[in-house]
C-alpha cells in the first residue's frame, strides 16, 4: 500500500500502517493511534504520528476531517461519506449510506472548485 502510493515503506509507517488499518474502517486522532503505538511497543513519538498521518493523508490513503477547529480526525474510509460526532463520547462515526442530501451550495469565487462537502451531525444524549 505504501509503495503503489509512492511512500517509502520505513518500520514507522509500516507499525502504524497496521495500526490504521488491521482494525478495517476506523477514526482516529493522532493521540488516539500514538496511545495505541505506545501499547503495541512502536517507538514513535507524536511529532512523528502526527507526520505520518499528514503523509498518508496526502497520498490519499487517509481522509482528514477537522472538528471543532481543535480537533482533527482521520478516516481509513476514503470514500465520499459523512459523519456522525456523539459529542459525550467525543466518538465518530459513519453516516452509513448516502442518507445525507446537500441541495443547496453557495456560489463559489471564480477560479475556485468544490473538493468535497464534509458534513458533521454532532449527537448527544436526550437528557
Amino acid at each position: 500500500m505504501l509503495r503503489d502510493s509512492g511512500l517509502r515503506p520505513t518500520r514507522q509507517r509500516i507499525a502504524l500502517g497496521r495500526l490504521l488499518y488491521a482494525k478495517g474502517d476506523r477514526h482516529v486522532t493522532a493521540e488516539i493511534l500514538h496511545e495505541e503505538a505506545m501499547r503495541a511497543r512502536v517507538p514513535v513519538s507524536l511529532a512523528t504520528v502526527y507526520n505520518t498521518l499528514h503523509q498518508f493523508t496526502e497520498v490519499g490513503l487517509l481522509r482528514e476531517l477537522a472538528v471543532d477547529g481543535s480537533k482533527t480526525w482521520f478516516d481509513t474510509n476514503v470514500t465520499e461519506h459523512h459523519h456522525f460526532l456523539v459529542e459525550d463520547d467525543n466518538k465518530l462515526f459513519d453516516i452509513p449510506g448516502a442518507h445525507v442530501s446537500v441541495d443547496r451550495l453557495p456560489d463559489i469565487p471564480d477560479g475556485m472548485e468544490i473538493s468535497r462537502v464534509d458534513v458533521v451531525v454532532r449527537l448527544r444524549r436526550k437528557a
